[in-house]
């Protein structure tokens, strides 16, 4: 996936002073959430998450959690998705069916099927749900995608960043 940016100052506070390794907390927050199989490193600012999402929506959890951590501003998204092949079509009769190339699926599947949005300042969840998908009531969609990371719908703070769910 690559490089999303976030605000450094902004987040949970996982850090505890004096804590050997950044990557443990990381992990194990992420573990909280109920994600495993991600490793983290730590460059400065910068976290890189390697290893397999069972899914996309784990992926984009998995680096929004981490980049929603105050002091990384940075997240290396290197997460592979572990998704069942795309099934075989059998053609019987008529015209075949075009075949996507191997490098097409691959960025399918890669590519995100969620947009982020940064929360500003006098931002309420009905209010980005108006703006995103033009009713204000579509709030839900947003609080559901970010659930765990949001335990309530009242409570989010400018700098978050959040995962916009494509409007069903």
């Amino acid at each position: 996936m690559g490089f999303i940016d976030f605000m450094k100052d902004a987040g949970e506070k996982i850090f505890k002073p004096g804590e050997a390794r950044r990557e443990d907390a990381i992990e194990k927050h992420l573990n909280s959430y109920g994600i495993t199989g991600i490793s983290v490193e730590v460059d400065g600012d910068t976290a890189v998450l390697n290893g397999t999402a069972k899914d996309q929506d784990t992926r984009e959890k998995a680096v929004l959690i981490a980049g929603n951590i105050q002091g990384i501003a940075r997240v290396d998204d290197q997460i592979k998705v572990t998704s069942p092949a795309k099934p075989v079509v059998a053609v019987t009769s008529g015209t075949v069916p075009p075949v996507q190339p191997a490098a097409t699926q691959a960025a399918e599947a890669d590519a995100w099927k969620s947009r982020t949005y940064t929360v500003q300042k006098g931002d309420t969840l009905s209010k980005i749900a108006k703006e995103m998908y033009g009713n204000a009531n579509e709030y839900h969609a947003i609080f559901e995608a970010n659930k765990p990371m949001l335990k309530d719908p009242d409570k989010i703070y400018p700098g978050q960043v959040l995962r916009i769910p494509q409007q069903q």
